[in-house]
């Protein structure tokens, strides 16, 4: 990779012209948020990322948001040309993923975050320019963060997830711990004992750290480990006297714990679902130590009404699943989970028999990222590029007689902040099969079906070529 740590990555963006630097004075509220939106709904799926260098009130401090917010984003992220397109990502991606075994976490005794370490009289209000994102958010969060964690009875079950973080007093946060998440069971564990669980968050990474922290692992499968195998060299980490490992490029690591038998309000919070969610009681969280850099970044992630940055990080939820999905069906060709975090799940598939498409669409619900999502699972011929959504829209409402091709299965799980769920957490699903009826099954006449010419794959090179000299 051509980046180590957010600082580099950002001269990279700079270099690519995906990053914009606004100088002028602004304020937190609104005009952070505000450009964010902007930008993603704005200028769409090339948005640069910002960073902002002159935040009223806050002296010197940075802001970085909208980091993945783009294809050529998270192209570069990957160390791809920036005009690749998402398809050919969620290839390189899946191939990357499934080298996970080979990937290695290198144990460095320095960090640059070392530079400036906090033990007394933390105060997070002044050590990060916090901002509320959207209308309607009920405190400031810290939204793009990696926290470190480990099971502890068992030290080898490591996690490194991000979860939203309220910030409720100078050294105090809330935290959104979804009990499918690894560090629930972690904390679960160390609740029953009346024991804290050690923690460490780590705020302005490196992107792809970022993305396997938000990313539907198997238990056990150590990010560290994951970003190593994206990165394709050994990923660097420090350890604490805690125990925990902490990624060696980060801008801030806070060292703190969960608090047994203690909840506290958390929310309302403009959630992926562009939607608030309610008010609820969430874990807390006492910051002991904080070190950082010494003029540190603060990287912030733009969330809310799609599309947003997070929409495009959903990239990560697509490997896990096509290779569980794949490892039952080899002709399963690529899976589109980029849909308000897999909410909708777009299958492209190879038929074997008829009413294979609705097995595949079965196995989806089955899933472990589908047991909580995939509410509406829709499959489609291998020929059509699930990424592609005018021919998604085409497979639909063409290859789709409701007669035949939809099955509703009620009250199946899905996660409780869907609006659409009844109660909170169940749902009926629906798998919509788009592809070509096959023998014994049979209805429709599909067999006039228009082709693109053979030579058009030849073609695209020599007009993006010139389009670039143009």
């Amino acid at each position: 990779m051509a980046y180590k740590d957010l600082r580099s990555f950002l001269k990279l963006l700079a270099e690519n012209n995906q990053l914009l630097r606004i100088s002028e004075p602004v304020l937190p509220e609104p005009d952070i948020g505000a450009a964010a939106s902007a930008a993603n709904k704005g200028l769409g799926e090339t948005a640069p990322a910002l960073i902002f260098d002159n935040i009223k009130g806050y002296g010197k401090a940075q802001l970085a948001i909208n980091v993945h917010g783009s294809w050529p984003n998270m192209a570069l992220m990957m160390g791809l040309p920036k005009d690749t397109p998402p398809k050919a990502q969620f290839h390189e991606f899946c191939r990357r993923y499934q080298n996970f075994s080979k990937g290695v976490v290198e144990e460095r005794k320095t960090a640059p975050w070392q530079e400036v370490q906090i033990t007394e009289n933390i105060n997070l209000y002044e050590l990060m320019p916090h901002f509320r994102l959207n209308p309607g958010d009920g405190g400031l969060y810290i939204n793009k963060a990696s926290v470190v964690s480990r099971h502890p009875d068992h030290p080898d079950e490591r996690n490194v997830g991000m979860y939203r973080l309220q910030v409720k007093g100078p050294n105090r946060l809330s935290a959104q711990f979804v009990p499918e998440h690894d560090i629930a069971l972690h904390f679960q564990a160390a609740e029953r004992e009346n024991k804290p669980l050690p923690i460490v968050i780590a705020v302005g990474n490196d992107p792809v750290l970022s993305i396997v922290a938000s990313m539907p692992l198997l238990y056990g499968q150590y990010e560290f480990q994951m970003a190593s195998a994206l990165h394709e060299e050994p990923y660097p980490v420090v350890t604490l006297e805690n125990g925990l490992q902490a990624p060696w490029g980060a801008e801030y690591i806070l060292e703190g714990h969960v608090t047994p038998g203690v909840r506290e309000p958390d929310g309302p919070y403009g959630e992926f679902t562009g939607h608030l969610s309610g008010l609820r009681n969430m874990v807390s969280v006492e910051i002991t130590k904080v070190w950082h850099r010494k003029d540190p970044i603060y990287e912030y992630t733009s969330i809310g009404m799609p599309w947003t940055e997070i929409d495009y990080m959903f990239l990560n939820t697509c490997p896990p699943l096509y290779v569980q999905l794949k490892e039952k069906f080899p002709e399963i060709q690529a899976v589109n989970a980029l849909y308000t975090h897999g909410l909708i799940v777009i299958v492209s598939t190879k038929t074997r028999v008829g009413g294979f498409g609705k097995a595949v669409g079965m196995s989806v619900l089955t899933t472990p990222h589908g047991l909580g999502y995939a509410k509406v699972v829709i499959v489609v011929d291998d020929f059509v590029d699930p990424f592609n959504l005018p021919q998604v829209m085409w497979a639909i409402s063409t290859k789709v007689n409701p007669k035949y091709d939809t099955v509703v299965i009620p009250d199946l799980s899905v996660l409780a902040l869907d609006p659409g769920s009844e109660p909170p957490g169940i749902t009926h699903k629906m798998i919509i099969d788009a592809t070509t009826p096959a023998p014994p099954e049979k209805h429709g006449e599909y067999s006039m079906q228009v082709l693109d010419p053979l030579e058009a794959k030849d073609w695209l090179p020599k007009l993006q070529a010139l389009m670039k000299h143009a």
